[in-house]
């Protein structure tokens, strides 16, 4: 009998557990929700020129857990930045902007491996590792490019692992096991035929009408591989069968042929 009473006061504990604290868990996970975005994209806009640019926003809640974490993660990314070459624009205390310049596709990917691959940092450059990330992501890109005289080819990889996401404290303790309180997009935006190639991937993508930006939904806790094609035009190539085409019309307009063709009288 008194087995059976201790078993019913255990219960009741519970159910008075959960009653009570229950939705405060609930709604400490609702105010957390969105902590961070980030919105890293790839801006191709011709052969020689382009720009990676990052948009990331603290939501109030985690700045107000851990300021000074928060403080360092941005200003060492805007250090980032500036040794890339690259200009950030701090919006607020929450919010930065980060504009890197590239003008080749060997250059965009060395860039973009330096500023989000620690070990690809530290070995090629020599760059000394920050205190663990406030977010770790670590992505590692490649890019394939065919000349076709008038357009180029780009067929672009990337790895994004976010397996071991996690906001860390100065000493690399967890202040937030994030999974669903970080979002993370991708975005690339090219001049022509943007196409998605891992058609089996897990990650969602959204293509615009005109096929010339493709943007993914990362997924935090896993491997997100993107791969994709574009084209952009070659302005070398078309300004050099130009000049031909000149050439040529004026050697026609002067002597009433073309050259290495006889003229008939």
């Amino acid at each position: 009998m008194n087995q059976q009473t201790n078993v019913t006061n255990k219960n009741r504990q519970v159910g008075r557990f959960k009653q009570l604290f229950l939705p405060l868990i609930l709604g400490v996970l609702v105010f957390l929700t969105g902590c961070v975005r980030y919105d890293v994209g790839i801006n191709f806009a011709e052969q020689h020129h382009g720009e990676i640019v990052q948009h990331i926003r603290l939501a109030q809640q985690l700045t107000s857990l851990s300021k000074t974490e928060a403080t360092q993660w941005l200003k060492s990314l805007e250090s980032r930045a500036k040794s890339l070459q690259g200009k950030a624009k701090k919006v607020s205390d929450e919010e930065i902007i980060i504009r890197i310049p590239f003008s080749n596709g060997k250059e965009l990917t060395d860039k973009f491996n330096h500023f989000f691959n620690p070990n690809y940092s530290k070995i090629a450059s020599g760059l000394k590792v920050e205190n663990p990330e406030l977010v770790q992501l670590n992505a590692e890109m490649s890019i394939k490019q065919n000349n076709w005289i008038f357009f180029e080819r780009n067929k672009l990889n990337i790895d994004v692992d976010l397996r071991a996401l996690g906001v860390l404290s100065n000493q690399g303790n967890v202040i937030v096991s994030p999974g669903s309180l970080v979002d993370l997009e991708f975005v690339l935006n090219a001049p022509w035929r943007v196409k998605n190639l891992a058609k089996n991937s897990n990650i969602n993508s959204e293509s615009n009408p005109d096929n010339t930006q493709i943007t993914w939904q990362l997924e935090p806790g896993q491997i997100n591989r993107i791969e994709t094609s574009f084209w952009v035009p070659s302005y070398l190539g078309i300004g050099t069968v130009v000049i031909i085409l000149a050439i040529l019309l004026g050697f026609y307009a002067k002597h009433r042929h073309f050259p290495g063709v006889q003229k008939t009288v």
